[in-house]
């Protein structure tokens, strides 16, 4: 038995595989103990620890870790001279009117940051050897006072030469062996020095975090029976061994976005579609991506909280605008959706929990396109007439009814969520027009149709159980190692073969580190290089085969990054300007057996023929379908609006579709 949990904002999903049959379960999170909610999920779903084979799980543990500034006290070694760089930062402003702007707290405080004598040149010579003598006069015994349960080591130019960090590792684990490590050279081994101390700082900050949480995962899994295979998401699109996750937390910060992803774009090949924007609208926060010919795009970096964090992460977008995000009203009176989010306690005002400000949740019970009775398959029933009275405070001071109220809030979040979208399709140099919109997540295939026709796109592929394709994306997951190198080259007719040479350099340092997982079995190779023309601040990742990079000539290269240069501004640069080469991304791949096909749930609840909902400002009969036993082939014509289990899908009037034959629901505009 296979089985992915992903613990959300509002609810923990549970898919599992057992002998071909697909089970799917939703239950609430518990914000203040994920792991309780994962095994929660295990018992509802009638699962005995003991059976299950392959366990994967996705959380936002590391994220909150780093949101809420819950993780452990930390402190910051840097080259003498560099002390501040966590708190300098860049030199730019945010906000740029915000009389009161500060840039974001680092996760140490400055009185915890310490300096060491050394220095290494860009180039990984040594300018002044590691003074140890003072190392053990002043800094060790400063640590063992700090009662620090982690530091981050941060030295100038590591990339380049590791050698000092290196031994100053050595040095704090022979004299403080309980005292968790990060060393920039392990954790982001590139350049840009304020982004690597970030990412060094952010993984000692949130190690400890994972670690405590990983070992009472683990333990509670024990003493249940579980022998299999414990698995972790990480935030590049693959899954990695628990046992990889206690060297590195930080690349499972967007564990949970990146397996909706990896789950959208397995199903949506079902049916033979690659070029996707996919949609995630849970109950915290909405996620999107864009995926070309079935690859999602990978990101060199990401922010938490402002922080910068230098690691493989797949290209997301995220806006706070979930089921569960708070509608308000802000002090010049304009109506706002989100940020700040109801989540799963009390959760929004028709969960009868308690919640009494208004949400998106609330605002669909009001519409009309989330029927109370039918929520979770009817498993939970909602307050309807708590949900209306949410929205009466809002409705008074925008001078409007409850419904008008609630379908204003509808058109604010489905604006935010379309910004989101071009951020990573228009201005990535892609038209969303030549995409198809796949919506996921609990509130997803509510708000489908409306932000299709905002972008212009004419398909929608929303996927069977679609409220739990995160949890199917764990299952689908790959074993997945990226590492990235600075490498600073003029492009010459020398650079093919030292990028042959460092990816054989990677290659081989991923392969020890999955024999020693005991990850057996064929590997796929890929590489990203990051290009730019000298002069320019920032590069462009180019994608090549790393079994080929050797035979192409420094004209082949100059031409593909000319391409995507021209993809993204629309111009390829001036003729015979320089190019180099400043980073390279390498990555293995280990290709996991295909899930079977995932059907709907049933629901166990008695269905009328028709509902009232409101849709451009008129209140109509909308068609109530199952989702679970709607034919292949058979036509659903707007209004209408098809219940599953974990999430319902709006068809407005002038939309249509049907399911295909891999179980998705193909809807397009009709006329």
């Amino acid at each position: 038995m296979r089985v992915g949990i992903e613990v959300g904002g509002t609810f923990t999903d549970l898919v599992a595989v057992d002998r071909g049959e697909v089970r799917v379960i939703k239950v609430p999170s518990t914000p203040r103990s994920p792991d309780i909610g994962a095994f929660n999920a295990l018992g509802a779903a009638g699962i005995p620890a003991e059976a299950v084979t392959d366990l994967v799980h996705g959380s936002t543990v590391a994220t909150n870790a780093i949101l809420e500034r819950r993780g452990a006290d930390i402190a910051s070694i840097a080259t003498r001279g560099f002390r501040d760089i966590l708190f300098m930062q860049r030199h730019d402003r945010r906000r740029i009117y915000d009389l009161h702007y500060a840039k974001p707290a680092p996760p140490v405080r400055r009185r915890d940051c310490f300096e060491v004598a050394e220095r290494i040149g860009a180039d990984g010579t040594v300018i002044q050897s590691l003074d140890e003598a003072e190392v053990a006069r002043e800094l060790l015994p400063a640590l063992a006072a700090g009662g620090y349960r982690a530091v981050a080591i941060c030295l100038l130019s590591a990339y380049a030469s590791p050698a000092h960090e290196m031994r100053l590792k050595e040095l704090i684990a022979a004299a403080l062996p309980g005292l968790t490590i990060a060393a920039s050279h392990e954790v982001a081994p590139e350049f840009r020095e304020y982004e690597r101390a970030s990412t060094t700082a952010l993984s000692a900050y949130v190690q400890p975090v994972i670690d405590g949480y990983l070992s009472r995962f683990e333990t509670t899994l024990a003493g249940a029976g579980f022998r299999g295979h414990f698995s972790v998401m990480q935030s590049n699109g693959g899954r990695m061994p628990a046992a990889a996750m206690r060297r590195n937390a930080i690349s499972a910060l967007l564990s949970g976005p990146a397996a909706g992803v990896v789950g959208a774009i397995r199903q949506a090949a079902r049916s033979g579609r690659g070029n996707l924007v996919t949609f995630d609208m849970g109950g915290t926060s909405t996620d999107v991506s864009l995926v070309q010919n079935g690859e999602a795009a990978l990101a060199a970096e990401t922010e938490v909280d402002g922080l910068p964090i230098r690691t493989p992460v797949l290209d997301i977008v995220t806006v706070g605008a979930g089921g569960g995000s708070l509608v308000w009203i802000d002090d010049g009176g304009m109506l706002r959706v989100g940020p700040r989010s109801a989540g799963a306690e009390p959760g929004p005002a028709c969960y009868g929990r308690g919640g009494t400000q208004p949400t998106v949740t609330d605002a669909h019970v009001v519409r009309g396109t989330i029927r109370p009775d039918a929520f979770l398959g009817g498993g939970m029933s909602l307050d309807a007439d708590a949900a209306h009275r949410a929205f009466e405070d809002v409705a008074r001071r925008l001078g409007t009814d409850i419904r008008g109220a609630a379908a204003a809030a509808i058109r604010l979040a489905v604006a935010n969520i379309v910004r989101a979208m071009q951020l990573v399709s228009t201005e990535r140099g892609r038209d969303p027009r030549d995409y198809a919109l796949l919506p996921f997540g609990g509130a997803g295939p509510l708000l489908a149709t409306e932000i299709a026709e905002e972008l212009g796109i004419r398909e929608i592929l929303v996927p069977p159980n679609p409220g739990v394709i995160s949890a199917l994306g764990l299952l689908s997951a790959d074993y997945v190692k990226v590492r990235g190198a600075t490498r600073r080259l003029a492009l010459d007719e020398g650079t093919p073969s030292a990028i042959a040479a460092d990816c054989a350099r990677l290659r081989a340092a991923t392969e020890a580190e999955f024999a020693e997982l005991g990850l057996t079995g064929p590997l796929e190779p890929s590489l990203e290089l990051d290009m730019r023309f000298i002069g320019q601040a920032f590069e462009i990742p180019v994608t090549v085969d790393p079994a080929a990079v050797a035979g192409l000539s420094a004209a082949d290269l100059a031409e593909r990054f000319a391409e995507e240069h021209r993809r993204v501004y629309l111009h390829g640069g001036e003729p015979g300007r320089k190019v180099e080469l400043v980073g390279l991304r390498f990555g293995l791949r280990r290709r996991l057996d295909a899930l079977p096909e995932v059907r709907e749930r049933a629901a166990e609840l008695a269905r009328p023929a028709t509902a009232e909902v409101v849709t451009g400002g008129a209140t109509v009969q909308a068609r109530l379908a199952d989702a679970a036993t709607l034919g292949i082939g058979e036509v659903v014509r707007g209004p209408a609006l098809i219940e599953g289990y974990s999430s319902t899908t709006w068809v407005p009037p002038g939309w249509g579709g049907a399911r295909d034959a891999a179980g998705n629901m193909l809807l397009r505009k009709e006329g």
